[in-house]
């Protein structure tokens, strides 16, 4: 509870400042009635509008349905017309059932068409078993009796049992004789339901409806947007009386008029050409359904904007007795201030300026202090007051002081951090200097901030060197190069990057672990610095690798001195706690401005530079070259493109028969992929297939290949019954064979399309049986089992012995085409040639001779007692569109 004197101050208080606390509550009133008596204005305008828009709509929809209505009703009417034309043409032979068969006359359910004679008898009739039925007593039988006009005649509603036992409308015309008299009748009877159904778009919405309304004021047939609420409760209760004229809109009263009792805007339009009046209902409550979530929110939002209103009033008025009573307890406030200021931890001064006779500004006077601000200057506060600035400064220089006071005293204030040099009185590095001008005088804030800063000093040190070896780092290098090439561009000079990879480094890690790799580290980054100019720095980038800066060159051999001192201090063995190593150094070198104008341009270039080092041998350097970036960049794009086309499967396969080299027949064939590039068109494997090795893409391009041949041999199968399918081979790389299961590749593309293995053949070269002998005799053996042929492609031009065939068991071995090309040179090519074959049939293989382009080849393979022949001799590879006619 406040205490009695400080509770009467404050009652005077208040009532003294009656009109504050009355102002802002009598001005949000007062905002508030104005703006509710506007909104609500504005929402009843709205709905009047936007009523006046859907009874509109309603009449314009119901003017669309009138004329659908019309033309629905002429068609019918035609059709009547062509039934009673065809009648008189047929001498009254005509058969409306034949019609109907013959698609003349509608069959739906909702159709039927008869003819009645004089006698109401059913003379003819679209639907089977019912001529001859008396049906003379209807109303539309009986209307025509009595016209002595041709004219349509359109009956209410009816349910006729005789034949489609439902609700028809009923359509009619008269008959009529040679003499004009009255002969019968033509009808059509039709559904309600597809006369309204005509107009099926003019609904809108749910709860919307259409209707028909005879002449008489009859309800002829009606629809709702939905047909479930139509036969519960969505119908019209009555006809409602409209008014005679045209067309015309209104919005009635649901209660009244409508099953479901819901209001709705209605309107209607007159076909007066068959006393027609088509009639469409928007539901009110859908058609004013987002006004009414408008109106809901406004007002919603309206209540909640009134309650910010009186809560800012209030808080208007709390802030406004707020600032008045601060007003009210200034002067108590200004004799505290002194404690105030004494029981914090900055130093606070005012200061006034000295002019002198001439006006101009000349110094500063001490006017007051706190104690902690005279401690500063290590003075006592007495000492302090009446000093000016330039006596406190008697041995130090007091400019920037007198410069930072004269801004303040221009700009009104000035904050901001000074360091203090080491003559100033002020007992500090580091200090934040905060000054505003008060009148005449400045107030002055000072804060010591020594710790701050070197704690900072201390976070940045740490962020920009390299831990393990004392380096700078890769942040400090992203900082420090954008100035050192500002300064190359304004002294013209040359800098230079060389970017340094130590060789060797993984195995040393894999070899004796990370702690031996740290060690190896620190040594590297001290011969890089006994290595380099005095002013040129060296960088620890990450892992092994490191980045030395050159700048102030004047010739880009500077660059290459500096790398050739630091492969010379990389020739001596580290020498380590695990043992001896030998470490060599790639470098790669850019120059700045020809290499690159902005840092990671020079970075990206030098480490390019380095990798063409290390793709040439190692331990060197070299200077960036446009055409290695170049040529590296193209086939980077040319490893995507073909990774690219492996997913998409942009391969296709042809083919290239061999042939019996006494018969001619073809007796099998190779399956040679081609990339069918989206732009280069046709690429030749010798153009992708080493990098597919390369990268390991031809694991999965394998699997496509053998995918493809097997769903080829399936579709030759199916459509070659007649003719004997020949076996295709496929080339199976030695990393595939070596990496993956081939076998079960093989198995699963034979199984997929029901492919014997004895149509499938695999070729090998040399170089795939380079490992563990027995390790490929078990995997080819697999492969065998299946009944797979093993081929033994380019032989003659790989590694393999004559014992790793005989163990291997090899069903066909395949002459590398460069022995076949020696055939015609000479005898020497000869008896090599038979030396081969000799050979393999002693081992039990085939031969097939590759390569194999002229006549001559072929006669010299022949007499050798060569089996097979293959080359463009016998035929090219091709597609598979085209390989039918030549080997299937």
């Amino acid at each position: 509870m406040l205490p009695t004197r400080t509770l009467r101050a404050r009652l005077r208080f208040l009532y003294g400042n009656y009109r504050l606390v009355l102002l802002w509550p009598l001005l949000a009133t007062v905002l508030a009635a104005v703006a509710w008596v506007l909104l609500l204005r504005d929402l009843e305008y709205e709905e009047t509008g936007r009523s006046l828009v859907a009874a509109k709509q309603a009449e314009l929809l119901a003017k669309g349905y009138a004329d659908q209505l019309a033309r629905t009703v002429e068609g019918i009417d035609r059709l009547i017309l062509h039934v009673r034309y065809d009648w008189s043409l047929t001498h009254g032979r005509l058969s409306l059932e034949n019609a109907a068969r013959a698609g003349l006359i509608p069959t739906a359910s909702w159709f039927f068409a008869g003819i009645l004679d004089r006698n109401g008898k059913l003379v003819a009739s679209s639907l089977p078993s019912t001529s001859g039925d008396y049906i003379g007593d209807e109303s539309y039988f009986l209307a025509q009796q009595r016209s002595a006009q041709d004219a349509l005649y359109i009956g209410k509603p009816e349910h006729v049992g005789t034949w489609q036992g439902e609700e028809v409308l009923f359509f009619s015309r008269r008959l009529e004789d040679a003499n004009g008299q009255f002969d019968g009748v033509v009808f059509a009877s039709v559904s309600p339901s597809y006369v309204v159904a005509q107009g099926g778009e003019q609904l809108y919405g749910p709860s919307s409806f259409l209707a028909v309304i005879g002449s008489d004021g009859a309800l002829c047939a009606e629809q709702s947007a939905r047909e479930s609420d139509m036969a519960e409760n969505a119908g019209l209760a009555a006809v409602p009386e409209l008014l005679p004229k045209q067309g015309g809109h209104a919005l009635l009263n649901g209660a009244r008029w409508f099953t479901d009792r819901r209001n709705r805007f209605v309107g209607w339009h007159r076909v007066d050409q068959y006393g027609l009046t088509a009639m469409v209902g928007l539901d009110a409550a859908t058609v004013l359904e987002p006004f009414l979530k408008r109106r809901s929110q406004l007002l919603r939002v309206a209540g909640w904007a009134t309650f910010v209103l009186g809560l800012f009033a209030l808080v208007a008025t709390s802030l406004s007795l707020r600032l008045a009573w601060r007003k009210y307890q200034m002067e108590r406030t200004h004799r505290s201030y002194r404690m105030a200021t004494e029981g914090g931890t900055e130093g606070f001064y005012i200061v006034r300026p000295v002019y002198s006779e001439a006006g101009s500004l000349v110094d500063f006077t001490m006017v007051d202090c706190n104690q902690i601000g005279a401690r500063m200057f290590q003075r006592r506060r007495e000492e302090m007051n009446g000093v000016t600035v330039s006596a406190l400064y008697a041995h130090a220089d007091p400019r920037t002081l007198q410069h930072i006071l004269q801004q303040s005293l221009s700009a009104g204030e000035f904050e901001g951090e000074v360091e203090v040099p080491a003559d100033s009185p002020l007992d500090m590095r580091w200090a934040h200097v905060k000054v505003v001008r008060s009148g005449d005088n400045l107030a002055i804030t000072l804060r010591d901030i020594s710790a701050t800063k070197a704690h900072v000093a201390e976070l940045e040190r740490r962020t920009n060197e390299d831990v393990l070896t004392g380096l700078p780092n890769r942040h400090w290098l992203q900082g420090y190069l954008p100035d050192a090439l500002q300064r190359a561009r304004t002294s013209r000079s040359l800098l230079a990057l060389l970017f340094i990879d130590l060789d060797g480094f993984k195995g040393v890690n894999d070899a004796w672990g990370h702690a031996a790799g740290d060690e190896v580290l620190r040594t590297a980054a001290r011969r890089l610095q006994e290595a380099i100019r005095p002013h040129d720095c060296v960088v620890r980038l990450a892992g092994d690798e490191f980045v030395v800066v050159l700048d102030n060159m004047r010739q880009k051999m500077d660059a290459a001195h500096v790398a050739e001192r630091i492969l010379r201090a990389f020739d001596d063995d580290f020498r380590l706690e695990k043992g001896a190593r030998m470490l060599g150094v790639s470098i790669g070198i850019s120059v700045f401005p020809d290499d690159g104008e902005s840092s990671d341009m020079l970075l990206q270039n030098a480490d390019i530079a380095m990798y063409s080092v290390k793709t040439s041998g190692k331990h060197g350097y070299r200077f960036f070259n446009q055409r290695f970036y170049d040529a590296l960049r193209m086939r980077l794009q040319w490893e995507y493109e073909l990774r690219k086309a492996v997913e998409r499967d942009e391969f296709v396969v042809y083919y290239q028969p061999r042939a019996d080299a006494k018969t001619g027949k073809i007796c099998s064939m190779e399956a040679l992929v081609r990339w069918q590039h989206p732009r280069r068109g046709i690429v030749s494997p010798a153009e992708f297939i080493p990098l597919a090795e390369e990268t390991g893409l031809i694991l999965r391009l394998g699997e496509l290949v053998a995918e493809k041949v097997c769903g080829q041999l399936g579709a030759w199968r199916e459509h070659s019954q007649s003719v004997d399918i020949v076996p295709v081979s496929i080339n199976v790389s030695s990393r595939q064979f070596n990496e993956t299961d081939v076998a079960q590749t093989l198995k699963s593309a034979l199984d997929r399309y029901g492919i014997p293995p004895e149509l499938l053949e695999v070729e090998l070269t040399e170089s795939s049986m380079m490992g563990d002998a027995m390790q490929v005799a078990r995997s080819l053996n697999v492969i065998q089992a299946m009944g797979v042929k093993l081929l033994v492609d380019d032989f003659g031009t790989g590694y393999s012995s004559l014992s790793q065939l005989q163990l291997l068991d090899f069903d066909v071995l395949k002459v590398d085409k460069s022995f076949t090309g020696r055939l015609e040179a000479g005898e020497s090519g000869v008896v090599f040639y038979r030396a081969i074959i000799t050979m393999a049939h002693e081992l039990g293989m085939r031969v097939v001779a590759e390569g194999v382009e002229t006549a001559r080849q072929a006669s010299i393979l022949k007499d050798l007692d060569c089996d097979e022949l293959q080359g463009f001799y016998i035929s090219k590879p091709l597609s598979a569109q085209n390989i039918g006619a030549t080997a299937l």
